[in-house]
């Protein structure tokens, strides 16, 4: 009777909890007298949940109001025996999931290393203290520029470092860092790539030493346990603080105690949003949001900004600062354009190198001198074709096409890695051979071998670096003139500064022009940008050649003028006449079903529902570039929210529709997701 009485008592407190699932709010647990004592918010604790299922829980609230009219559950034990999540964490975590659309419970998976361990006692490193020294002296150009960013931080909170490449961002950079350090303040370094560490982390250690950490996925599970712990201890020893990560977009949910700048390098990049999954954020506008939470200052910094930024600037809302100049008065490269099409034409093409790449490539390999070839494909092949009946071969679980890797003769899709070896025949008709359509980087890393058979080759892609350790290795052989050619995707534009690269190659610029995106051209003009900024580093003037079927094209004519002003009004005139963002807020609402009648009438239905509530600013629905990927049907609509309505009742309004449509028998199944600032 005794046991049961005590079952009776009520319990001395409860706790609203998170847990790590996509449900909207908290859940409230009712902890007993001994597990109540020194639980505060930000503790973990393992909780009861569903049928037969323990979950860790975030604590968010203590309370004693017991919910009326449902069974409570207790907590079954207290993990950690102090917070591992800061109270100004819970607030950023609340204004991802308002903002974009999901429930905190994804944020805290997202956000919380795995299997995340507190330490008692802050742990200091044991390496050899570290080669630290002052901050190199700026130029005339870096010092007006930092001059003018100090100024603008008085009145604002965020600015825009507009450099031309190799302008030296990276050492004003350094120069703020030093003065937040010396505010006893912490700082966050975002890159848009784990591939841009590697070098920037040696920079600045030679600086700061062990007051730098590394944060992103890359690391193991028990590095990043060590960044987050000494996080949280951060003014316990002022020997040992991190006042300095540098990380990837996930970097932004540490817990920082008393952050002063954040730097968004190369924040034009669209690698900073995360798409899938939940919580779909964009890592710089949230460090913007973060930094107005602690009343710290927010540095952007690109040769290329995105478009929203500038306009950002031009409005008025964050404060413009140039930097014309290449550091040490280096030339920009001089950029020509092979006109492709013609040359095929006149039977002049090699393979798929114009008659003055090649010449390049053997005049930079005579001089001792580094090349860079970017083609925005992996792979040999883009795709197969059968010579008589045309059928081209496609993934069984995707509506793709498959793309052709020599290495090991097989077809690969690289949505969902479904592969397949070459068929020796034509699986339809079979009669017909399979010829090769298209090239990727691998097909000119073997025409390369045949051109120059004494060139030491590189290939920087997905398929020939899928570690870390692999990706450093790599740079630092051509980083120490080991190698002599550098073939690669996007992964070769992202910032690599290398002195010895004296020609460019951007091989294929039709295929990024064409694309169906409304930030087609824009992204073209950073791309080819970009890697053209890897040219001409210290001792001569580097050469681009762009190859291209669409010599005229206006973008590729604001890359060689290296017109930026001219791309940007360009795009805005645009957008402003369609309605796309700066002018409007974008939602993707993306549907996926196994069966693709069910998905067409669950978007069909949505549509009209969205259409009713919302007006004519929805579009479609209409199925997406790919309609089906790992066997899903695929469907989209997009809404635009103009400037002028508020935001979070039109996504609330959106938010209630999707609901309703989910709760009709029929369409239980149907999945459904929300992409605030889709692309």
């Amino acid at each position: 009777m005794l046991t049961d009485a005590r079952k009776l008592m009520p319990p001395a407190f409860y706790t609203d909890v998170l847990l790590p699932l996509p449900l909207p709010g908290t859940f409230t647990y009712a902890v007993s007298p001994a597990l109540a004592e020194g639980l505060q918010p930000g503790m973990r604790v393992l909780v009861p949940f569903g049928k037969k299922k323990v979950y860790i829980a975030l604590v968010s609230k203590l309370h004693s109001q017991a919910p009326a009219g449902i069974e409570i559950k207790e907590v079954l034990s207290v993990i950690d025996p102090e917070p591992v999540v800061l109270e100004s964490q819970f607030r950023l975590w609340t204004w991802i999931s308002e903002y974009y659309l999901c429930a905190q419970g994804e944020v805290f998976k997202a956000a919380l290393p795995l299997s995340l361990k507190l330490e008692r006692k802050t742990r200091t490193k044991t390496s050899t203290p570290q080669s630290t020294k002052t901050p190199s002296v700026l130029n005339p150009a870096q010092q007006q520029a930092l001059d003018e960013i100090k100024h603008a931080f008085e009145e604002t909170d965020v600015a825009l470092l507009h450099g031309v490449t190799s302008s030296g961002k990276t050492e004003i950079y350094i120069h703020l860092i030093q003065e937040a350090i010396e505010k006893h303040q912490q700082v966050l370094y975002l890159l848009p790539e784990i591939a841009l560490t590697t070098q920037i982390i040696n920079r600045l250690k030679s600086v700061f030493g062990q007051k730098v950490d590394v944060y992103h996925s890359k690391y193991s599970v028990s590095e990043r346990i060590k960044t987050w712990n000494r996080m949280l201890a951060f003014g316990n020893d002022l020997d040992n603080d991190v006042h300095i990560v540098l990380g990837v977009r996930s970097a932004i949910f540490l817990p920082f105690k008393n952050p002063g700048l954040i730097i968004v390098d190369e924040e034009h990049e669209n690698t900073y949003k995360q798409f899938d999954p939940a919580p779909r954020y964009h890592a710089r506008d949230t460090a913007i949001v973060m930094a107005s939470q602690h009343q710290a200052k927010v540095l952007l910094g690109t040769a290329t900004p995105a478009i929203e930024t500038y306009y950002n600037c031009i409005s008025g809302k964050y404060r413009l600062v140039e930097l014309n100049e290449r550091y040490l008065q280096l030339q920009l490269p001089e950029i020509t354009v092979e006109n492709t099409r013609e040359l095929r034409r006149r039977k002049q093409m090699q393979s798929h190198f114009s008659p003055a790449l090649l010449q390049q490539i053997e005049e930079a390999l005579g001089n001792h001198e580094q090349v860079i070839l970017f083609q925005n494909r992996r792979g040999f092949s883009l795709f197969l074709e059968c010579e008589q009946c045309g059928e081209v071969p496609r993934c069984k679980h995707c509506d793709v096409s498959l793309t052709y890797h020599k290495k090991d003769n097989r077809l690969y899709c690289h949505y969902c890695g479904y592969s397949m070896p070459v068929p020796p025949v034509c699986p339809v008709c079979k009669q017909g051979t399979l010829k090769m359509r298209g090239f990727g980087t691998e097909k000119i890393e073997e025409d390369l071998a045949l051109f120059f058979p004494q060139a030491r080759i590189e290939r920087l892609d997905l398929d020939a670096v899928r570690s870390r350790k692999a990706y450093e290795m790599l740079i630092a052989r051509f980083e120490a003139k080991a190698s002599d050619i550098l073939v690669g995707t996007q992964m070769v534009s992202k910032g690599l500064d290398f002195d010895n690269v004296r020609l460019v190659g951007i091989m294929n610029a039709d295929t990024m022009l064409s694309y169906p995106d409304f930030r087609a051209h824009e992204r073209s003009y950073q791309l080819m940008a970009q890697v053209s900024g890897r040219a001409g580093r210290k001792n001569s003037r580097g050469k681009v050649i762009i190859q291209g079927s669409d010599h005229n094209h206006p973008i590729i004519g604001y890359v060689v003028d290296n017109n930026y002003i001219a791309m940007y009004n360009d795009q805005v005139a645009e957008r402003k006449k369609f309605g796309y963002p700066p002018f409007s807020r974008l939602v993707e609402v993306m549907l996926k079903h196994r069966q693709k009648e069910v998905v067409d009438s669950a978007a069909a239905q949505l549509a009209v529902k969205l259409k009713e509530v919302l007006g004519e600013k929805v579009m479609g629905p209409e199925y997406p570039l790919v309609s089906r990927i790992q066997n899903y049907h695929l469907k989209r609509l997009l809404v635009k929210i103009q400037h002028g309505k508020r935001l979070a009742r039109v996504k609330q309004q959106l938010a209630e529709c999707v609901h309703e449509l989910n709760a009709i028998p029929d369409f239980r199944q149907v999945h459904i997701t929300l992409d605030v600032d889709p692309y």
